[in-house]
């Protein structure tokens, strides 16, 4: 629980012979998304685990994680980060130009809005967004938990949010929107973000960073979805993001990201989110 509670990349074995191989400790940390290395000495083989032979110090250990990217592959993905992210950075500024005051005027205060999140490993960080949101939305947030889709509050999605800058519910029961619901269901709000990008602690495809109240209701199957860094569009959000409402099935499509990745696999998602923001279909 310390591994998944905590900053932990990654995790050395070393154990002597007379100490029995700990199979329940090392079958937890690995579906964790916690990459083990474990001294030779005490090998045996891991079904459906990635493992590969290497030195750690004095040590030839065998490595077992959720995944293995080449060298190469890792440095493509982070290039692509930097140069998105600087583009990102542009949009961004000159949409501030615009949004920025409508912000503003609509509910006097910060434009942007940070929240600290949980990153790869459990390093924490904080995420830019605009602000969609009043002041006063956190507060808030504690009455709207009975009205949560996802139950648990491993995650938070909710059919009419009344925190939303503009949203109002009429006397007649009808729903009022404004200019909140508007940056929200066009993802303008997320574009601060590649700030995030640019500084290295998100990437533009990942899973979706959570909050610490999350993952503190998280079991430790959950935490698979931290293996990687978080992004701004990931499996999640191409597949329906509205219409899933078990947390459970979300981590299943994190992990299949995680264990498949490639850069092929980014450009589809990628290509796949531009078609759900056009089409507004599955946006928060």
């Amino acid at each position: 629980m310390y591994a998944c509670k905590e900053w932990v990349d990654e995790v050395l074995i070393v154990l002597p012979k007379k100490i029995a191989y700990p199979n329940e400790l090392i079958e937890q940390l690995t579906t964790a998304g916690i990459t083990v290395h474990l001294n030779l000495a005490k090998v045996v083989n891991s079904p459906g685990k990635k493992q590969f032979v290497e030195k750690i110090g004095d040590y030839t250990v065998l490595t077992t994680s959720i995944n293995y990217a080449p060298l190469n592959e890792i440095f493509l993905k982070r290039l692509f980060d930097i140069i998105c992210g600087l583009l990102g950075c542009v949009l961004t500024l000159i949409i501030t130009i615009f949004i920025g005051p409508i912000i503003y005027f609509a509910s006097p205060g910060p434009i942007f809005f940070s929240q600290e999140r949980v990153g790869k490993n459990g390093k924490k960080f904080k995420m830019y967004k605009f602000r969609s949101m009043y002041l006063d939305a956190e507060e808030r947030k504690a009455e709207l938990m009975k009205d949560n889709k996802l139950g648990d509050g491993k995650m938070f999605k909710i059919d009419f949010d009344p925190r939303v800058i503009g949203n109002k519910v009429m006397p007649d029961g009808s729903h009022k929107t404004g200019i909140g619901e508007f940056i929200r269901k066009t993802s303008i709000d997320e574009f601060p973000q590649f700030f995030n990008v640019l500084k290295g602690d998100m990437s533009i495809v990942g899973t979706r960073p959570p909050l610490i109240s999350e993952t503190n209701l998280y079991e430790y199957q959950h935490f698979a979805r931290l293996a990687i860094k978080p992004g701004i569009t990931g499996m999640w959000q191409v597949s329906g993001r509205s219409e899933i409402t078990d947390f459970d099935e979300v981590v299943k499509l994190d992990k299949y990201y995680i264990e498949n990745w490639n850069l092929g696999l980014d450009i589809e998602i990628l290509l796949k989110t531009v078609l759900v923001v056009v089409c507004k279909k599955g946006a928060v």
